[in-house]
C-alpha cells in the first residue's frame, strides 16, 4: 500500500525503476498468488474464464499513445479474467483491483465490439425475463450493485421502442461491482471477498458470453 501510495505521487519511471524489485516483490508476486488462488475456486462456477495468472494480471503499464495524460504507470494493480476464446475481444469476464484508496470487484462485458453489442441486445430481446431475475437475485444485490450502463438516449436501429427488453437493449454495456474499504486489500479474507462476487456474478456472466460463443461442434464419429 506504501508502494501504490507513493506510485500515485510520483507517477515518474525514475521512481518507479528504483523501485521497481518492490513492485515485483511485494505487488505483482503477491496479485499472481491470488489469481491463482481464485482459479482454483472459479472451475466450480466459471469454469470457462479461469486464466493463467500472468495472463489474468493487467500490465502496471499504461498505453499513453491516445492520451493526453501522459503518466506512464497505472496506480492500481488489476486482473481481468476473460472467457476463453474470447480473450481478444469485449466478452463478459470477471474483474479485480486493488488501489491506495480501494479495493474493487467487478464482473460484466464493458465496452463491447459493435459486432458483439449486437448480439447481445439481440440475445436480451428473447431472454429479457431471465436476465432480470438473475439480476435481481437477492444474494447478488448483497453483494454487488449494477455500474454505469451508458445508456443510448433512443432505440438502437432495428429494434422498437415499446419492445419489453428495450431499457436493457439501450444499454451499451452490462455489468455489476463492488468497492470495499481499502484494508480488505491486506485482509486474511480478500480471497473470500473475491470469489464469493464472482460466483453470485457467474450466471450473469454465462448469460451475457452465451450469444458471443457458437454452438459446440458435433462429434466427428
Amino acid at each position: 500500500m506504501k508502494f501504490l501510495r507513493g506510485l500515485k505521487r510520483n507517477n515518474d519511471r525514475e521512481w518507479f525503476a528504483e523501485r521497481k524489485a518492490v513492485y515485483e516483490r511485494e505487488l505483482k508476486a503477491p496479485m499472481q498468488a491470488l489469481i491463482a488462488q481464485v482459479n482454483d475456486a472459479m472451475v466450480e462456477f466459471a469454469p470457462e474464464n479461469v486464466q493463467p495468472p500472468q495472463k489474468s494480471m493487467m500490465r502496471i503499464y499504461r498505453d499513453i499513445r491516445f492520451s493526453a495524460d501522459k503518466s506512464p504507470y497505472k496506480t492500481r494493480v488489476a486482473a481481468w479474467w476473460a472467457r476463453e476464446g474470447l480473450e481478444k475481444t469485449s466478452g463478459g469476464g470477471f474483474y479485480f483491483h486493488v488501489s491506495a484508496t480501494e479495493v474493487t470487484v467487478a464482473a460484466g462485458v464493458y465496452m463491447p465490439e459493435r459486432e458483439q453489442l449486437l448480439a447481445i441486445r439481440r440475445y436480451l430481446v428473447d431472454h429479457h425475463l431471465e436476465f432480470r431475475s438473475i439480476m435481481s437475485g437477492k444474494k447478488l444485490r448483497s453483494l454487488m450493485q449494477e455500474t454505469e450502463t451508458l445508456s443510448l438516449t433512443r432505440p438502437p436501429k432495428g429494434f422498437a421502442a415499446d419492445d419489453p427488453a428495450i431499457d436493457l437493449v439501450m444499454c451499451k454495456q452490462w455489468g455489476l461491482s463492488a468497492t470495499l474499504p481499502v484494508e480488505r486489500a491486506t485482509s486474511p479474507g480478500l480471497l473470500k471477498d473475491v470469489v464469493e462476487r464472482f460466483r453470485a456474478a457467474a450466471p450473469v456472466i454465462a448469460m451475457l458470453n452465451a450469444p458471443l460463443v457458437g454452438k459446440p461442434k458435433r462429434p466427428m464419429f
